[in-house]
């Protein structure tokens, strides 16, 4: 790419991370949320290696994801995706999606589009992004940079919040703390070699 060499970019930047302690479920206000809620993904098991259709090295999908043992009262669900492995001061947020119906019992493989307006069809809506776009953006770590983990976190909300634009992550977080019933978090894992 121009005579960038990337993965020796990565190399250099491999211990600067954004680290775990700055994930939404490591902070400090969420501990007294009950971290109740099962989350899983028939494509990977917890904290191993997502397969690469996931990535953008693959198809770019999102990966399927289950979740169990909702708290009685949730009204809806909010899914955070972050990668506290970036070399940013904060993790990078791959996707927002709120107003999920408590009904459901997961999203299908492929259910966040790369861009969404408005509303999907399952009913939920989705907030910007680490790249200020509605929508999901695949895991794409730098070469060289180490394995990356990403946090599925799922929220239960004893609330459905109405936003009049799509939520970045602090504005989303301020509206849903006061709501939160249980939490949940599942790790995947990529690394670009």
């Amino acid at each position: 790419m121009n005579g960038i060499d990337l993965r020796a970019i990565g190399e250099r930047l491999r211990r600067v991370r954004a680290g775990f302690s700055a994930l939404t479920v490591n902070r400090p206000w969420i501990a007294g949320v009950p971290d109740t809620i099962r989350v899983t993904s028939p494509a990977f098991e917890a904290g191993r290696d997502m397969p690469v259709r996931y990535t953008q090295d693959g198809a770019s999908l999102s990966p399927p994801l289950a979740w169990t043992n909702l708290p009685t009262g949730t009204r809806s669900l909010v899914l955070l995706v972050e990668d506290p492995d970036v070399p940013f001061p904060v993790p990078l947020v791959h996707a927002i999606v709120h107003a999920i119906r408590p009904e459901s019992d997961g999203l299908a493989e492929a259910a966040l589009p790369y861009r969404l307006r408005g509303t999907a069809p399952e009913g939920f809506a989705m907030g910007r992004n680490g790249l200020a776009r509605t929508g999901w953006t695949a895991p794409a770590p730098p070469p060289g940079h180490g394995p990356h983990h990403y946090a599925f976190q799922v929220f239960a909300l004893d609330s459905v919040p109405r936003f009049d634009w799509p939520p970045g992550r602090g504005y989303l977080l301020r509206r849903t703390r006061p709501h939160m019933l249980a939490r949940g978090t599942l790790f995947g894992v990529y690394e670009r070699i």
